[in-house]
């Protein structure tokens, strides 16, 4: 016997002697666990007793048995306590565990221990494993040794969904492959998917699918035959009184309607049902999650049709992030604060005639989670009901235990198939909540079994389902609102859906901005559908939060009278996209107590999460003070200060060194054409910053001038023009549907501008291009990057599109860049990209106050402090052979920094330029100062802008000669 199994029987027995007392024992208990998992106890192992959770919805504090962070918390009841009755307990400890968060969670009543992974699996534990079973069944909660093993859970239904799923996405796609329509394919597999679900949860006789494809291969029978009669009776009302079918009911719903039986191959029959290796119909289905509807669409989907339309899978645990702050709680506060049965009754029919809406409802996953919660809040109800009033007013109120309907569900999506699923997904809802409420409460052992409702037939839910696009369909009056709109950018939406479509989207929505992301539409469309009391939850790309975005979305619903309950800031999402979300919840009015707001830390999710609890939250969503309201500032958009670097536009403009080199060498006036080409990843990335490219620029220069430098122009002819030439065709393809519809609309001619002007770069930036010739150097930073690093360049290498480009040569206004204060105003105003931010000069820049009267003094002590800087860092490079960015990596870590003690220093004489004080928040004194500076302007009083001030224009010591720039 291994040691192992000996400490966990030792641990049994012990645990045996206990009278499974919550408060007396459950420490002692845990400690002892963990002694058996091999640590000298919990506090050896690092685990905290008593850990204070503060939770979103109260302003009390409670207090968890056990967490080890980041592996599990332990929630402990006493002996016989029915554990299932606190698994949202669980869940709600859990979601505030924040930041690093446990990734198991284990409810334990001394006999039994439940273990979730919310993560995968929110509705059921992955697994059960009773005390007795623990020496041999150690496995499910290996993560408790020291070397943290990874466990295997015997009710993982994602796996199992997963696997139904593949087997049944197999299948589809060997119809479709063989030139079966696909409609009828889709309409065949969802059919039989119901089928497999039916059988496995008591709607059909055990085993008719298997029965029916052995009968296929080992019989010589007709699948066409037999699934087409048994699909044929699951759609007669009057039941078969002999024959194969003689016990299948009645299922309508309309999913049976439209009978197209199929021939299908061994093959194919196969994966349905294999006695060798597991097919479809093998597999248990009473453990696939409905939410394998979600997989099984996508992967049914064309992944090109599936990207344009931005339609993404959503992990449950991302759902009860909206389900439960719009849906759940809620209600939950209301059957809490309810005293009498009236109001319990009253309470009851509000929740079965509650309508949720999901106008971008995919396969129905929101729809379900909501019909779910709902019948749990009716469960919770009948609980109160019995527990406080006596059990005649029980049976006299009670007669069924779900009352739920799924004709209070409503969805709207543009794929048919993804309806059709949509309605099956609440029509199995209904047969699962009903189990589920009857298990909840037979297992309370004071209340009274209650009848199932009836669940057969099926719902139909045609006029609860619309097929089409929701930015142009009528939405149905309903009392709350969630789901997850379709991903996609400004940036792809022509290149997506059209121009045409574009145009009829903005001409029906044109207080939308322009330039939001396609979501930003459900988020406004949603508020104004809306009634006064309201709520809704919306997963959103986190650009909502950002700039035309955020105008559009957020900013419109906080400004019509709405209040952001609860959000999630920015999360890397859980779907195959590559995308951060944010999560908003909010209500249309006004909402008391304190609202919480989420913030995943880094990509991974188990790294962790911080949240702060605040009277209100932005429409940033942001953790720092709010400064979505500053203005721009006019100094600073007409100072010519702030610029993005040159857009090729083509690969054939680009030139690698020694291609460069050899152009050169040819023939010396090549030189006038060609020029070092920086990018980001150049100036952060490379040892030296150097860039790793040329580009060929003709500038302003005609097409004969252009002529004239034979070699460059020959590539550019060569390379660029053919495809320019096809571009601008295809780009009048797109637009003659627009122009033919209204002759007058506005289309894009982009291409063919390129076109017209094709050896030059489709942006030259001509205006900068001429600033920079005025000045020796410039300052350039990333424009997309997780923190902004400066760094002065020779005015001889060109900027490319991914450099912001400062056209200021003085070391003052690099410091006044490089600084914290500047820093701060960057993360809160800026757009992000994923995890990166995003620099844009009309609402960075922009915005931005300047110093407004620095003394001569305090400018020379900023170009001082900026030189040290830059000093330091080059000694600190050249010591480690870093890059900028590998020095800057750690800097906003714990720990020292090398780099501190520089910036410290920079950071204090800036503040002392802007008069700042040692305590005060930089955020709210720029807000304020760029605030005051608006009211200047519009008072036509002169304000000091971006750069060094006009005073100090001739003073010498603010001026060094330090840059990147290619060796001599």
């Amino acid at each position: 016997m291994s040691a192992v199994v000996e400490r966990i029987k030792e641990f049994v027995q012990y645990a045996k002697t206990l009278k499974g007392d919550e408060k007396g024992e459950a420490q002692v208990f845990c400690d002892r666990l963990f002694q058996a998992f091999g640590h000298k106890g919990y506090k050896e192992a690092g685990a905290e007793l008593e850990f204070r959770i503060k939770k979103t919805n109260s302003k009390s504090t409670s207090f968890a048995d056990l967490v080890w962070k980041p592996r599990v918390l332990i929630e402990m009841k006493k002996a016989g306590e029915r554990l299932h009755l606190h698994q949202r307990q669980a869940f709600d400890y859990w979601l505030h565990l924040v930041p690093n968060r446990p990734r198991y969670v284990v409810l334990c009543n001394f006999n039994e221990f439940w273990i979730y992974d919310f993560d995968k699996q929110f509705d059921q534990p992955v697994d059960v494993v009773t005390l007795n079973e623990l020496p041999g069944r150690y496995d499910p909660l290996s993560f408790l040794f020291p070397e943290n093993k990874e466990p295997v859970f015997g009710n993982d239904r994602e796996m199992v969904s997963r696997d139904a799923a593949a087997k049944v996405a197999e299948l589809f796609h060997a119809l479709v492959g063989r030139k079966i329509p696909r409609l009828d394919a889709q309409r065949f597999v969802l059919q039989l998917v119901v089928t497999m679900f039916a059988e496995d949860i008591d709607l059909l006789p055990a085993n008719t699918v298997t029965h029916i494809v052995r009968d296929c291969l080992k019989h010589g029978q007709n699948a066409y035959d037999l699934f087409g009669g048994l699909f044929s009776q699951m759609n007669t009302k009057k039941p078969a009184t002999a024959g194969r079918y003689k016990q299948v009911p009645y299922f309508n719903g309309g999913l049976f309607e439209q009978i197209t039986p199929i021939e299908l191959r061994p093959e194919e029959l196969l994966l349905i049902s294999n006695e060798e290796n597991e097919g479809a119909a093998d597999k248990n289905w009473k453990m696939v999650n409905p939410v394998i509807f979600g997989t099984i669409f996508q992967q049914s989907m064309d992944k090109g049709q599936r990207h344009a339309y931005g339609a993404h899978f959503t992990s449950e645990a991302d759902i009860i992030r909206i389900v439960t702050p719009t849906i759940v709680r809620p209600f939950e506060s209301k059957i809490a604060a309810a005293k009498t049965l009236k109001e319990l009754i009253q309470l009851r029919s509000e929740i079965g005639s509650f309508r949720v809406l999901d106008p971008a409802c995919g396969s129905g996953n929101f729809l379900f989670v909501a019909f779910r919660e709902l019948s749990r809040l009716e469960t919770i109800l009948l609980s109160k009901i019995e527990h406080e009033f006596s059990a005649k007013a029980f049976e006299q109120t009670s007669k069924i235990a779900c009352t739920i309907s799924a004709k209070q569900f409503y969805g709207i999506e543009q794929d048919a198939f993804g309806v059709e699923l949509a309605k099956v997904t609440l029509m199995l809802a209904r047969k699962l909540a009903c189990d589920e409420a009857q298990e909840t409460l037979r297992r309370d052992q004071n209340v009274l079994d209650l009848a199932a409702a009836e669940t057969l037939p099926l719902d139909n839910l045609d006029g609860n389902f619309t097929c089409g696009d929701a930015l142009f369909a009528d939405w149905p009056p309903v009392d709350t609102i969630i789901g997850n709109p379709p991903f996609q950018s400004k940036n792809k939406m022509q290149e997506e859906f059209g121009a045409e479509y574009l145009h009829r989207l903005r001409e029906k929505h044109p207080d939308v901005p322009g330039r939001a992301d396609y979501c930003v539409y459900w988020f406004r469309l949603t508020h104004d559908h809306l009634k006064p009391g309201q709520r809704a939850g919306l997963v959103g790309t986190n650009t909502i939060r950002q700039n035309y975005s955020r105008e559009g979305g957020l900013d419109y619903i906080v400004s019509s009278g709405g209040t952001i309950t609860e959000a999630v800031s920015s999360m890397p999402w859980s779907g195959e996209a590559n995308v951060h979300v944010s999560i908003v919840n909010w209500i249309k009015g006004e909402d008391s107590g304190e609202k919480r707001l989420y913030l995943q830390v880094g990509n991974d999710p188990t790294a962790g999460w911080t949240f702060e609890d605040r009277p209100s939250i932005s429409s940033a969503l942001s953790f720092g003070f709010d400064v979505t309201k500053a203005i721009a500032l006019r100094a600073n958009a007409l100072s010519k200060a702030c610029h993005q670097g040159q857009t090729h536009g083509h690969e054939g403009f680009l030139l690698t060194p020694d291609e460069a080199k050899m152009m050169i060498a040819a023939d010396a006036k090549n030189k006038e054409v060609i020029f070092p080409f920086l990018i980001a990843n150049d100036l952060i990335g490379g040892r030296r910053s150097l860039p790793s490219r040329f580009v060929i620029d003709f500038g302003e220069k005609d097409l004969l001038e252009a002529k004239a430098y034979k070699t460059p122009f020959a590539r550019v002819e060569k390379l660029v023009l053919p495809d320019r030439k096809e571009a601008a065709r295809e780009e009048a393809e797109r637009n003659k549907p627009v122009l033919k519809r209204n002759p007058e609309a506005n289309v894009n001619q982009h291409h063919a501008n390129f076109l017209a002007q094709w050896w030059r770069l489709s942006y030259r930036r001509k205006k900068l291009m001429a600033l920079l010739a005025t000045v020796p150097r410039y300052i350039a930073c990333g424009r997309v990057t997780k923190r902004p690093i400066f760094d002065f360049v020779s005015r001889d290498i060109h900027p490319n599109d991914a450099v912001m480009v400062f056209p200021l040569a003085d070391d003052y206004s690099f410091g006044v860049l490089q600084s914290t204060m500047h820093w701060n105003w960057f993360t809160e105003r800026c757009s992000t990209l994923t995890e990166r931010y995003r620099y844009t000069s009309n609402t960075v820049f922009d915005s931005f106050p300047w110093p407004q009267s620095p003394t001569k003094a305090e400018v020379i002590a900023i170009a001082k402090a900026a030189r040290q800087l830059r000093s330091e860092r080059t000694r600190l490079r050249d010591m480690h052979d870093y890059s900028l960015r590998d020095l800057y990596r750690d800097i906003d870590g714990p720990g020292d920094h090398p780099l501190d003690a520089a910036q410290d220093a920079l950071d204090q004489a800036v503040r002392k330029a802007y008069g700042m004080r040692v305590n005060a928040d930089p955020l709210r004194f720029l807000f304020e100062l760029n605030l005051s500076l608006g009211q200047l302007e519009a008072a036509k009083s002169p304000i000091t802008g971006p750069g060094l001030p006009k005073a100090f224009q001739g003073l010498q010591d603010v001026f060094s000669k330090d840059a990147v720039c290619l060796p001599k």
